[in-house]
């Protein structure tokens, strides 16, 4: 496990530090995606022994590097959960609320370079990428079977990619000749439809647009937000770590209607909707990293982190 110590650079770390725990030293709080423990560790240096520090992730070599990683700490209960369940964790637990909660939903650099995840168009590779192999549908299994206007429509809503409908039609025309099966397969379409400059720009939109599909990635987030707000104690936080701009479309749009104490018409003389604010939003802008921080981790340039507290 001593080789996976170089990728579980916490991006952001000192910011979420000071965002989440204030002048807070104890407390219970939650990582819905614990991966190889690097907020995780930094969090904890600032909590005392009374805290509890819960933490889920679905991928198989984060959570035992995890788990093992934090053997010994008495503070840190892991379960390998997608984030969704963090009810569920609190339910087991006996926790009725949480004083932080955090969700760093970037893809780690072990998945993004390790071949055999199917994340990387780099190397050829099974054309796989679920982040948890219980899933029963693949990035093959779309490729192969959806139709030209669903991957169309996934290219170039997940991806924002322009040639989503000249990609879909080249894709369904040689599945009916030999189905895709590997990494390669699928960068052969992107070669004869991208220009040589803008090859490896496309194909990262590509892969992330099927990664974001296989996992639900987006629902799963709003899933997520939906069941961790109500979680979240009096004066405790929420921050998350976006590195694209639908999730953070998605983060920012919950945090601004969480703020809100009325969501009715415009020119209605009384509230009538019920709405409650709960969250109060801490960042009006995301925080990005440093020029120091860009220089020792290049995968925190597109990092956008917000954060809210519970009213």
């Amino acid at each position: 496990m001593e080789l996976l110590t170089n990728y579980h650079i916490p991006v952001l770390a000192e910011e979420v530090k000071n965002c989440l725990l204030q002048e807070r030293h104890s407390g219970t709080f939650f990582d819905g995606t614990v991966g190889f423990g690097g907020h995780a560790e930094v969090l904890l240096s600032g909590l005392d022994e009374k805290a509890i520090y819960t933490g889920t992730d679905v991928d198989d070599t984060a959570f035992k590097y995890s788990t093992e990683k934090f053997l010994n700490e008495s503070r840190f209960r892991g379960y390998q959960y997608n984030f969704t369940k963090i009810n569920a964790v609190a339910n087991i637990e006996g926790i009725e609320g949480y004083d932080g909660i955090i969700a760093d939903l970037g893809v780690s650099s072990f998945q993004l370079d390790d071949a055999s995840a199917g994340f990387t168009f780099r190397e050829d590779a099974p054309l796989d990428m679920r982040m948890q192999k219980t899933l029963s549908k693949t990035a093959a299994d779309i490729v192969n079977k959806y139709k030209e206007e669903e991957l169309s429509h996934i290219f170039f809503t997940y991806g924002e990619e322009r040639a989503s409908r000249k990609i879909s039609k080249f894709i369904v025309e040689q599945r009916e000749r030999k189905a895709f099966a590997t990494t390669g397969d699928l960068l052969e379409i992107i070669r004869k439809v991208a220009p040589v400059p803008y090859i490896n720009k496309t194909a990262q939109r590509v892969f992330q647009a099927l990664r974001i599909a296989v996992n639900d990635e987006l629902e799963n987030l709003k899933i997520f937000l939906d069941r961790a707000i109500p979680l979240l104690n009096r004066g405790g936080r929420i921050a998350v770590i976006s590195f694209h701009s639908l999730e953070d479309r998605i983060v920012k749009d919950v945090f601004k209607y969480e703020e809100k104490s009325c969501v009715c018409a415009p020119g209605i003389p009384i509230c009538v909707c019920g709405k409650v604010q709960r969250l109060k939003v801490i960042t009006k802008k995301p925080v990005t990293a440093s020029g120091a921080e860009l220089k020792i981790n290049r995968r925190s340039r597109s990092a956008k982190l917000r954060v809210a507290e519970r009213i």
